[in-house]
């Protein structure tokens, strides 16, 4: 608590006694007509604070002159603000912490940061966190803003904060002074004007002298956000001719889609005046769209600009929503978290912090004008199913996928208004707290990101499908991929890309989803069998579809013979054909079924429908446009008449490292000396892999564990793939990798993997562990952007599998990773000096020895 007689001199005699003098730990705001004017107040109180030998700071951010014209013993620290709001605020609590106590600070005008951040909103949040910090080290600080430049709420939040609001008025070229706010002071005529005579102030008690005085001000009543008035602005430039309109159309997409990059060269590009304006009229907030909502966007743009006209008849139309990044940084400033958030930034704190933060994120507030904007936005979907989806600033961009980190959520948006605005708003908490999961947090951390802006935007999309009984889903969704960077047959054409493809909701196609196998389209012919699927189609298709339940209100799966027992409005034989199998021995053992079994092989579709030639177009356009190959998500509806509708979720650039340059394979392969050898189903393109290290992980020993006993191996895996992050290792176990099924293989999340250099996956059908393509999955993504290496060992004649070669080494498991010894049976470490991984394109040889 601030000493009662710590009192401070502001350097005008008249108004230290209209005040009662500063009190350490104040916060000063002025509210001025010009920088010229605060000035004038300025000067004086630094002479003051020289006279008095204090420690005097200058934070020095605006593009007006100097406000000190003699800073010969002052710090002046100049803050580039244009560098994002974070950045901003952490150089300026690190100045603050510095200093420390007794410190005189003066401020820039506050209104030159609407040049930088053109968000009033922001402007309330940095000083709702600078203030509270000053006062705490019993600083005394000069701010000012602009009168009638902000928001009535931002001066409300201002006003709130502050211990000192001062008017100042030039009326007649003399200076007039009205205290608005003096924390825990007063006096009879303390809240009175004055005017300033010299160092002498004069109240003005008369009310003719006060009404005169006050009479021509203008009272800004309702002014407009900084942000709206930019667009509003811009609104009118669309009547000039389009070169004039070059300028707007620039300032808006730094505004909207963030700093120069080869993205917003794509936008700027694609996008007119009008595209960007209709943009921001269906933002809430402020701030940037995020990654996310750029692709999606940008991508739709490129097809609608297609000179052929080839998908204007198709596409299905949108009517998203966008949640500014700015309101991220309101929500966890105005909830108190900074501070926190702070801790959280630095190293030392990086994952100690992270998980209090997390816990604190799902249970906030959000401002009330913000509120009410969610309200429209959900009286305007009604109870049409929507889904929230992150799209933070880095996300969905060239090199940086952050594939499946963050949260999306699904709103099936039932229940009364109340209901549905609460889940809609703890869907929000939900995505902002994801930030801080630790999957999200590896992925930073290994890509150098983690002391980088990362606001979370957000967008809203409806859902797109219909209901069909008491479901809502699409007929078909999944993942396209330009380039198919998985073959397994030398005669597939790499460059006509490849889907995964599945029935209901995406959902299945970007998850390792238990029991279940998407369908995987080459798209150079898309009736080519998937690999070792043609013994068992049955047995590898998929079973069950992501829908959502109208009843429960939620996100489930039903087995595919309900969804076919039901009218889905468009042909079944385009996606499904009868088990005739099962349903054969069904009969003959005397089971009724409820419903007939069906096989989701998507025959049909792939031969006699378009659906396969449009999505090659679509893949090789945006890949063109973008030079890159592009990974896209996306859903089609179909009509009882097999016409449809596609609907372009979301694009991105598809982060690989290329095929590389043919590598010279073994001339002599015994096969008794590889550790594996096998044709096709690698991913990677071609190589030559030194291995330091395998570590290996026995079915055998793997299967006679308990579940809890594999989700421990799944960690040991994370120690193991920490302590050897500088080597090159090769990592090998039964089934799949990353699935959440432990009885499907091992249940590690991609952070314990991510250091290795290759991973293979081996088949044991007798024991229900096969690899699946996971071509355009979230760990796929992840794979090909950290460049692993990928090779599947299935049971078939061209694969060799000599895992003695690692079983008759010594196990360091126990130097490698403590509190192993209970696993060593089935965790073997082992150096690999002499081992080598090739694999060759042409050839489709995939080998180690």
């Amino acid at each position: 608590m601030v000493a009662i007689n710590s009192r401070v001199s502001t350097g005008i005699n008249g108004l230290d006694t209209t005040i009662d003098m500063l009190r350490l730990g104040d916060n000063v705001v002025w509210q001025v007509d010009s920088v010229e004017d605060y000035r004038t107040i300025v000067e004086p109180y630094v002479a003051q604070a020289k006279k008095d030998e204090r420690s005097i700071v200058y934070i020095r951010f605006g593009k007006h002159d100097m406000l000190i014209d003699d800073a010969d013993g002052i710090k002046v620290h100049q803050i580039k603000a244009d560098e994002g709001f974070e950045s901003f605020v952490i150089k300026i609590s690190g100045i603050i912490a510095q200093e420390g106590k007794l410190a005189f600070y003066v401020f820039d005008c506050l209104t030159d940061l609407l040049d930088n951040w053109y968000s009033d909103m922001m402007i309330g949040n940095f000083f709702f966190i600078t203030c509270p910090a000053l006062y705490e080290l019993d600083t005394i600080a000069y701010f000012a803003v602009i009168r009638n430049m902000h928001t009535n709420d931002t001066i409300a939040r201002i006003r709130e904060t502050t211990q000192v609001l001062i008017d100042l008025y030039c009326v007649n070229q003399s200076y007039y002074i009205h205290p608005l706010k003096v924390w825990q002071r007063y006096s009879p005529t303390m809240f009175l004007p004055h005017k300033l005579i010299e160092e002498q102030m004069i109240s003005i008690t008369s009310s003719a002298d006060t009404a005169a005085l006050f009479a021509g001000l203008y009272i800004n009543k309702d002014q407009r956000d900084y942000w709206d008035q930019t667009f509003d602005k811009a609104r009118e430039a669309l009547s000039l001719p389009l070169k004039d309109q070059e300028k707007t159309k620039n300032l808006l997409l730094q505004l909207l889609i963030g700093k120069e990059s080869r993205i917003l060269q794509l936008c700027r590009q694609y996008f007119g005046l009008a595209d960007l304006l209709q943009i921001e009229s269906r933002q809430i907030g402020t701030g940037f769209v995020g990654g996310k909502t750029v692709g999606m966007l940008l991508a739709r743009k490129i097809l609608e600009s297609d000179d052929a006209g080839r998908f204007a008849d198709i596409m299905e139309p949108h009517d998203s929503f966008y949640l500014g990044s700015d309101v991220f940084y309101t929500y966890i400033v105005q909830n108190g978290w900074w501070a926190l958030r702070t801790k959280q930034k630095a190293k030392t704190g990086y994952q100690r912090y992270a998980n209090e933060l997390r816990e604190k994120m799902l249970s906030g507030r959000f401002p009330e004008k913000i509120r009410e904007y969610f309200w429209q936005m959900l009286e305007y979907f009604g109870q049409s199913p929507i889904i929230v989806r992150s799209s933070s600033l880095l996300e969905d961009n060239f090199g940086n996928a952050f594939a499946g980190k963050y949260e999306s959520v699904f709103c099936v948006n039932q229940g009364t208004p109340e209901e549905r605005y609460n889940a809609f708003e703890q869907a929000v908490r939900f995505i902002y707290a994801s930030t801080m999961s630790e999957d999200a947090l590896a992925y930073r951390l290994k890509r150098g990101l983690f002391d980088q802006d990362e606001q979370m935007a957000l967008l809203v999309q409806r859902v797109s499908g219909d209901y069909y009984d008491k479901y809502f889903f699409p007929h078909v969704a999944g993942v396209g991929n330009s380039s198919n960077l998985y073959v397994w047959d030398k005669s597939i054409d790499m460059d006509a890309g490849m889907l995964r493809l599945v029935f209901g909701l995406g959902t299945r196609a970007v998850n390792r989803v238990t029991g279940d196998y998407p369908r995987i389209v080459c798209l150079d012919k898309p009736t080519r069998p998937p690999l070792m699927v043609a013994k068992d189609e049955s047995r590898f298709s998929q079973r069950r579809a992501d829908v959502l339940s109208i009843g429960e209100n939620t996100l489930t799966d039903v087995d595919v013979a309900q969804v076919f027992g039901i009218d889905i409005k468009a042909d079944k034989s385009l996606f499904a054909q009868p088990d005739a199998e099962a349903n054969r021995r069904s009969r003959e053992l005397g089971i009724k079924l409820e419903h007939d079994m069906y096989i989701l092989s998507f025959k049909k579709l792939l031969a006699e429908s378009a659906f396969p030639a449009v999505m090659r177009d679509i893949l090789q356009l945006l890949s063109k446009t973008y030079a890159y190959p592009v990974d896209i998500e996306f859903t089609a509806n179909f009509s009882p008449d097999g016409d449809f509708k596609l609907n372009l979720l979301q694009c991105r650039p598809l982060q690989t490292r290329g095929l590389g340059k043919a590598v010279q394979m073994p001339k002599a392969i015994n096969a008794q000396d590889c550790l594996f050898m096998s044709k096709g189903g690698f991913m990677g393109g071609n190589v030559r892999l030194p291995v330091d290290y395998v570590v290996y992980v026995d079915t055998a020993g793997y299967i006679r564990l308990s579940e809890s006993e594999k989700y421990s191996v799944a960690r040991l895996i994370g120690r193991v793939n920490t302590a050897l992050k500088k080597s090159s290792v090769l990592l090998i176990g039964p089934g799949r990798w990353g699935t959440t099924t432990p009885s499907l293989g091992v249940p590690v999340i991609f952070s314990e993997i991510s250091n290795v250099a290759a991973l293979c996956e081996v088949s044991c059908q007798a024991e229900g562990f096969m690899p699946e393509l996971s071509y355009g999955s979230h760990l796929f993504q992840d794979m090909v952007e950290t460049g692993i290496f990928y090779v599947a060992l299935f049971d078939s004649a061209d694969t060799v599998f000599n895992p003695s070669r690692i079983t008759e080494r010594d196990n360091l498991i126990a130097d490698v990773a403590s509190g192993s010894a209970k696993y060593q049976h089935v965790v073997r470490v082992v150096k690999s000096p002499d081992l080598v991984l090739y694999s060759d394109i042409m050839s489709q040889m995939v080998l180690c020895q």
